[in-house]
């Protein structure tokens, strides 16, 4: 179940850039309540209490509960605009939730295990490929994120969005074969690895070649032997 928070508005009758100038003058930021075929309404929002939600995150995931003059309204936010300057919210939408209503949301991404990734240990580095996912899910549903479990990864090895659980209900619009999370390997490694591999071919090649040595030279000694062996009876005899 979705934790709803509470947010109070106050009616904007007035809308157009004047009337907006107005309410960020008066330190609140225009919004409008829009969905759920009814006519939309324009609202506005304390500037300093809107502020803290965007900053404590997961702003556009999370679900509200806006009372506006006593009728409260569950929404859910889908834009904000911040001042390109100064960096304050200047605008905010959000969208009125029915009941059972299904929604699209991007969900971040959280990785789970990443120190005791063998492909770390080794010195490798996790790579996060896709930061979001887009998810499909109830209103009552929504997941604050999903986790990628990389403590098995080697170095090269990735994590693929078909190797990822989600919640029940929740549906993925992400393709299955989406690259969520790589091991980098380190500076060097493939060189190290090429180095590796030709010194295995070498050490391979050397009892070949030491075995056919032996092989070679076992013969000969022993045939040389018995030819000097008769040779000296023969010598022996001559002497007499």
């Amino acid at each position: 179940m979705a934790t709803v928070k509470e947010l109070k508005a106050t009616a904007r009758p007035k809308s157009g850039k004047g009337a907006a100038r107005a309410e960020r003058r008066a330190g609140r930021v225009p919004g409008v309540i829009y969905g759920d075929n009814q006519p939309p309404v324009t609202i506005s929002v304390d500037d300093r209490e809107l502020r803290q939600r965007i900053l404590a995150g997961r702003f556009l995931t999370t679900l509200f509960d806006i009372d506006l003059e006593g009728k409260k309204h569950r929404v859910i936010p889908r834009d904000y605009h911040l001042d390109p300057v100064k960096d304050f919210p200047v605008h905010v939408d959000f969208m009125r939730l029915g009941e059972g209503a299904t929604i699209r949301v991007s969900v971040p991404l959280h990785i789970v295990n990443g120190e005791s990734s063998p492909g770390v240990k080794r010195g490798g580095t996790v790579n996060i490929v896709t930061h979001t996912l887009d998810l499909e899910c109830a209103v009552d549903n929504i997941p604050q994120y999903i986790e990628a479990d990389v403590g098995a990864l080697e170095i090269s090895y990735s994590l693929h969005l078909s190797d990822v659980k989600l919640p029940q209900g929740v549906k993925s619009l992400t393709c299955e074969d989406a690259t969520l999370v790589t091991i980098v390997p380190p500076s060097g490694y493939a060189e190290e690895q090429k180095a590796a591999a030709a010194a295995a071919a070498g050490g391979a090649a050397a009892p070949a070649a030491g075995a056919a040595a032996p092989a070679a030279a076992a013969p000969a000694a022993g045939a040389a032997a018995p030819a000097a062996g008769a040779k000296a009876p023969a010598g022996g005899d001559k002497k007499k």
